[in-house]
């Protein structure tokens, strides 16, 4: 029986190595890629290891494009609409969680159907809302039509839900209100929902590229995907600059995901589990 599971347990691992590979191989080719010369891209075979290792390419994408101004345009737009959205998202979850009110099942009901809209079809609504506001191509009507999400909400939502509620009566005795409730016993009972939470919405605002490609008219308000799209255009044929470009793009995504990594994979773990 012992060795039944231990040959189990051998095919798992080497099914699972294999996907990593699989998984990493285009990461890792996009980063020495980033490195190479012209002529160690189109070389036959392919070189996985560069020649020499080209610093060059990153200053020729920033003489291509303005690419600090794409930076630092998607680091304050990503940032400001993560941060507001996991604000939102944790009062609203807070309030259909624990707090009773007239309409509370509609609410919810409402925010949960919200879902099941293909973002495609308030896409051109949004935007004659955003144009009536006189919002085009301001960093206002990039950010404020994305800063709900009913997904973070309801991410949140499920984990407030398996708190206990004596834990809120006990802080009530205590003498906390609504608000010190929501911060001393709420949010440090579910950092993992909130870290994961971040994590996903960061993301999403991160690669966002359709709707601040319709509100903006001007270069300086575009944001980094669009950016990547001008590089395309002006270096098709220089397949190193994309992928150095490529590379310093995710650093924000991956530095993210380092300071939530030990959350995300806790909420991996404690999916499916009963509170």
């Amino acid at each position: 029986m012992k060795n039944i599971f231990k040959r189990y347990n051998m095919v798992a691992f080497i099914f699972l190595a294999a996907g990593s590979v699989i998984m990493l191989f285009p990461f890792i080719w996009m980063v020495l890629s980033a490195f190479k010369t012209s002529a160690d891209v189109y070389t036959y075979p392919p070189r996985w290891i560069p020649s020499t290792f080209n610093f060059r390419n990153f200053n020729e994408v920033f003489a291509k494009i303005p690419f600090w101004r794409f930076y630092l345009n998607s680091i304050f737009i990503s940032v400001t609409q993560t941060v507001i959205q996991i604000v939102l998202s944790v009062t609203a979850a807070y309030a259909l969680s624990k707090l009773i009110f007239p309409g509370r099942e509609k609410v919810f009901v409402f925010i949960q159907s919200s879902m099941f809209i293909p973002a495609v079809v308030t896409m051109i609504p949004l935007f004659l809302l955003v144009s009536s506001l006189k919002l085009v191509d301001t960093y206002a009507g990039i950010i404020f039509p994305q800063i709900f999400s009913a997904f973070t909400t309801i991410l949140i939502y499920s984990f407030f839900v398996g708190i206990p509620n004596d834990l809120l009566d006990a802080a009530r005795i205590d003498g906390c209100g609504y608000y010190s409730m929501l911060w001393k016993v709420m949010i440090p009972n579910s950092v993992t929902a909130i870290s994961t939470a971040t994590l996903f919405a960061f993301l999403t605002h991160w690669r966002s590229y359709t709707w601040p490609l319709i509100v903006t008219n001007r270069t300086e308000l575009r944001t980094l995907p669009i950016g990547l799209k001008y590089l395309v255009q002006e270096t098709s044929s220089e397949y190193q600059l994309m992928m150095a470009a490529s590379l310093m793009a995710i650093i924000p995504v991956l530095l993210v995901y380092i300071f939530t990594e030990k959350q995300f994979v806790r909420s991996l773990t404690l999916t499916g589990l009963k509170s």
